[in-house]
């Protein structure tokens, strides 16, 4: 089941309920269903793309536990003193439930030192607390709190489970929709279920689903990267093409593109396949760190071209 009428943002009022409104990591939702069924909750650790329901997963196993809960957004409190005074003070209380749970999401923007903080509360308040920590970089969090954690990455569901989803949300909010204009929505967004939902909530009109110009450059940038790759061109032409697109794009977020890169590196990166890939996964680290994304995007082009060139 899913739902929630108290909301009217898509992406609130039709977050899953229970688990089995959860589209997507099975494996992993039949291993927190035997968490559940046991009463007994570990430590977990949920890493993955933004937008594929780590935060979702994390609500959903604290209602179905009886625990007082504590939310904390890492990417607003990620200081030392959030970890020593709030989460500390929250832990050290008696609690009047059977469990006292802490998920911290986005925990991979806890500084270094608040990780190390938290990984001895981890420890100390261990018969009594539960913590699950999401973050999109499972590589920022250290090792020690790791070791302590279930670590599961969670994987956006196929683009079929997500269309079936979206399409059974429309239906019921009434508005009628073209399976071309539905599948545009979703190459555009995928694998970020949460801008794919409020992506189709901004171009509902007059209760029916009408994609506007944006959205269709947005669906169709990433396929023109491919073509322009694929095709042997200039090297200056070629710089110059995927500048213009993306700036025609007007993207600000560049992580489904990393994917489908490498998805596609058959395509344009034939007897180029290991160079190319590890420019991929340098760029898509550093994403995280810079402050202009399509300079840090640009900059991996570059070597991309040189070494396909």
């Amino acid at each position: 089941m899913f739902g929630n009428n108290e909301h009217t943002l898509y992406v609130e009022k039709y977050r899953p309920t229970n688990l089995d409104g959860y589209v997507g990591n099975h494996q992993i939702i039949e291993k927190v269903k035997i968490y559940l069924e046991s009463g007994d909750v570990p430590h977990l650790l949920f890493y993955g793309t933004a937008g594929t329901g780590k935060t979702t997963l994390a609500k959903l196993i604290a209602t179905n536990i009886d625990c007082d809960l504590m939310y904390i957004n890492a990417s607003d409190e990620n200081n030392v003193d959030t970890v020593r005074e709030k989460i500390k003070s929250f832990a050290s209380t008696i609690g009047f439930r059977q469990w006292k749970l802490i998920i911290l999401d986005e925990a991979d923007y806890l500084t270094p030192n608040a990780q190390a903080a938290l990984r001895n509360l981890m420890e100390t308040f261990s018969k009594t607390t539960r913590f699950i920590l999401t973050c999109n970089y499972v590589e920022k969090i250290i090792d020690p709190i790791q070791s302590r954690c279930q670590v599961f990455a969670i994987t956006p569901p196929s683009k079929k489970e997500v269309a079936i989803r979206v399409n059974s949300i429309l239906q019921q909010e009434g508005v009628t929709s073209r399976p071309e204009d539905l599948v545009s929505i979703i190459n555009a967004g995928y694998p970020d279920i949460r801008r794919i939902l409020n992506s189709c909530q901004r171009q509902v009109v007059n209760g029916a689903l009408t994609i506007d110009k944006q959205s269709l450059i947005e669906a169709n940038y990433m396929d023109k990267v491919i073509e322009l790759l694929s095709n042997k061109t200039d090297k200056k032409q070629l710089f110059t093409s995927i500048r213009q697109l993306l700036a025609d794009s007007a993207v600000g977020q560049y992580t489904p593109l990393y994917r489908h890169l490498y998805d596609n590196l058959d395509s344009f990166a034939t007897g180029h396949l290991a160079g190319v890939i590890l420019i991929i996964a340098e760029a898509q680290y550093q994403d995280s760190f810079v402050v202009d994304k399509e300079i840090n995007i640009m900059s991996m082009f570059v070597k991309i071209i040189n070494e396909l060139y």
